[in-house]
């Protein structure tokens, strides 16, 4: 079962044919990479609202972590990794605006300084 998860989801990864950040149509699957992590982006159209899936693994042999979530209007989703203590963290943020939903580039977050 998990070989067949990870085979899907770099299956997906193949298939993309979104690389970049914008506007993600629905069934297309859009490639993401946060630091040591890959994997892709995709979304359906519900009557609850926009099943958003995302499916990151750090390896081929490595099991797959998969997020999901429903979107409605205005309501975002973001996927944080941490890197080392010295380094921000690399958020991914997915966006559903109004009936478009848009994938961000991911960026490195400041942390905020903690009170003395």
């Amino acid at each position: 079962m998990t070989t067949r998860l990870i085979a899907s989801a770099f299956a997906c990864m193949a298939m993309s044919g979104v690389s970049v950040a914008g506007e993600l149509a629905p069934g297309r699957a859009h490639d993401v990479h946060l630091g040591r992590f890959d994997g892709v982006v995709y979304y359906s159209v519900e009557q609850d609202g926009y099943n958003v899936v995302a499916t990151l693994s750090s390896g081929a042999d490595a099991l797959p972590i998969r997020f999901v979530s429903t979107l409605g209007p205005g309501q975002r989703l973001v996927i944080s990794v941490p890197q080392s203590a010295e380094q921000p963290s690399i958020d991914l943020e997915i966006l559903r605006d109004g009936e478009a939903l848009v994938v961000s580039d991911p960026v490195s977050s400041s942390t905020a300084a903690l009170p003395d």
